[in-house]
């Protein structure tokens, strides 16, 4: 019975020993630390492959900064894949900034950030120190926004966009693109709808003021605080190229049009032809058909021999008369007279 009684009792001194080995230090540091752990937590966090030293050190600042999180807080989120260290910073910043974020939230924050290049510390600063988004922006690969007044003028602009995290609708909130894509959009509105580029140029500050009318902000992770306009630029006349580009088109369809008319008028001139030499063709097969008839004319006693002298006579001295009005030098010429046959 003394050797079961002593086995026992080496067992629990060798369990003791290994436990103040593995948690020793970590449990007399959180204890001091007035975030006092116990061998149970401790274990357990070991058991689900927690980083214990890490997850105390957590609570530790935690408790030193008022904030009331345990050992399950943190390890739950760790496993969540989250990361504590980061959302125990962003705790403290927020209550030092007066700032209400839940833990539950900055866990939601911690996790939508994760593999975004961003953080919820980052998200809690940018709450308290506004960020400035320059439109467009730099990896867009343009300097500025351009845009086209009623007058034909390109304006090209360039804003600057103040915003600050709204950590209220940071899970599940637009984010900066969708800023600048709604900012550019109200930049290209309100040029386009002034009257003339000096309107713009003018006043500068009613870009900014109809945009932020707006309210670009809404269902994204920011607020706009402020936009302002950095720069404006004269651009090319617009409105003049496209009204030389419609002329030339115009020039163009005038010229095929008038080709059209032309090629209609030479086809139409090329039937004219024909149909005279066609009336000619029917002219000679008519007087073609003359001397047969004074050939009938002869066999059924119609027409003497002295008819077809007279005949002969007209035709000779109609042929003279024209020889006569054909000649240019006129009646005065020589040989230009003449008389019947």
């Amino acid at each position: 019975m003394n050797h079961i009684i002593f086995a026992v009792g080496v067992l629990i001194v060798i369990v003791v020993v290994i436990l103040l080995l593995n948690f020793g230090m970590i449990f007399i540091r959180a204890l001091f630390s007035g975030a006092k752990v116990t061998f149970t937590e401790l274990i357990a966090l070991r058991l689900r492959s927690v980083p214990v030293g890490m997850v105390v050190d957590a609570r530790i600042t935690a408790v030193k900064s008022g904030l009331p999180l345990t050992i399950d807080d943190l390890s739950t989120h760790y496993l969540a894949g989250g990361n504590v260290q980061m959302v125990v910073l962003a705790l403290i910043a927020a209550k030092k900034a007066s700032i209400n974020l839940p833990f539950d939230r900055a866990c939601a924050i911690d996790l939508a950030t994760k593999g975004t290049g961003k953080t919820v510390l980052e998200a809690v600063k940018t709450s308290v120190n506004p960020k400035v988004i320059d439109c467009p922006a730099a990896s867009a690969g343009k300097n500025t926004i351009d845009a086209v007044a009623k007058d034909g003028i390109v304006i090209r602009a360039k804003a600057r966009v103040t915003v600050r995290t709204n950590l209220d609708r940071f899970v599940g909130g637009a984010t900066e693109e969708t800023i600048i894509a709604r900012v550019g959009e109200g930049i290209v509105s309100t040029i386009g709808s002034s009257s003339s580029y000096k309107e713009v140029l003018e006043n500068p500050d009613r870009i900014s003021k109809t945009v932020l009318d707006k309210a670009l902000d809404s269902n994204t992770a920011f607020e706009i605080l402020s936009i302002d306009i950095a720069d404006v630029d004269v651009g090319e006349n617009v409105g003049a190229k496209l009204q030389a580009e419609q002329a030339e088109a115009n020039k163009l369809i005038a010229q095929a049009q008038a080709e059209v008319r032309r090629a209609a008028a030479v086809a139409t001139e090329q039937e004219m032809v024909a149909r005279v030499s066609e009336m000619r063709a029917r002219v000679v097969e008519a007087e073609a058909q003359i001397p047969l008839a004074i050939a009938q004319a002869f066999e059924k006693g119609h027409l003497g021999i002295m008819d077809y002298y007279r005949i002969k006579n007209v035709q000779a001295d109609t042929a003279m008369r024209e020889s006569i009005g054909n000649d240019d030098s006129g009646p005065s010429a020589p040989g230009a007279s003449g008389g019947k046959a």
